[in-house]
């Protein structure tokens, strides 16, 4: 008996190498073998597949996909003082991978679990930053890291005034978050994506994006704290 294939691994779950295996909306695809790796906390899968390149020729090739779930991020701003929430944590990733310290300056985010996008990201707004937004906007989805990595996130952005934040944030301490609660001036926050102090590709979208488009634009048609 395999865990996670069939039988229950750790977290309850069976037929984890059953996800791909149906696969048909490219006809230039053809699944032929799913292989369960590594069954953690999250999933790491090796497929094997046919793909029929331009040239019309097929070749097998085989992918490994680390899959974790969907997420969400949000960007909470005060457009009337003009700043916004951030967070600073620790992430060994980055750490090991060249960053000073693995201290990294981010948007406020998590994965979606059992929720829907809209309730997860509101629930990662109280837990990470204290605060309790109602007006939440989207903004885009993307796939981060489409190369290896199956997660989807979804990007939202909302107003919060200083009665807004209802709670100290922090995380949850029973998960291993202990996170820093940052209101940064949004110049400020803009600034730190040009010398490297926010280097998280979530948090550089969503900064750019509301300098560009969203309510710090010069035309900005977001709402704003009343």
């Amino acid at each position: 008996m395999r865990p996670g294939v069939d039988a229950p691994d750790h977290r309850g779950r069976t037929g984890l190498d059953r996800a791909g295996r149906d696969l048909s909306r490219n006809p230039d695809v053809v699944i032929r073998d799913v292989e369960l790796t590594s069954q953690g906390w999250h999933v790491l899968r090796r497929t094997t597949f046919d793909y029929r390149r331009r040239d019309g020729a097929w070749e097998t090739q085989q992918r490994e996909t680390y899959d974790r779930g969907n997420g969400a991020v949000v960007l909470p701003y005060d457009a009337e003082r003009g700043c916004v929430l951030l967070t600073r944590q620790f992430r060994y990733p980055a750490y090991v991978n060249g960053h000073p310290d693995g201290m990294l300056v981010e948007a406020a985010a998590g994965l979606l679990d059992e929720d829907d996008p809209l309730t997860a990201v509101r629930r990662e707004a109280a837990e990470e930053l204290g605060v309790t937004l109602t007006d939440v906007t989207p903004v885009m989805d993307v796939y981060m890291s489409p190369g290896s990595v199956t997660e989807r996130l979804h990007f939202y952005a909302a107003p919060y005034t200083p009665a807004d934040r209802t709670g100290t944030g922090g995380g949850v301490p029973e998960e291993g978050e202990d996170i820093e609660v940052l209101e940064v001036p949004f110049a400020e926050a803009l600034s730190m994506t040009r010398d490297g102090r926010v280097t998280d590709g979530k948090t550089v979208l969503l900064l750019q994006w509301a300098a560009l488009d969203g309510p710090f634009s010069a035309s900005s048609a977001f709402p704003r704290p009343s």
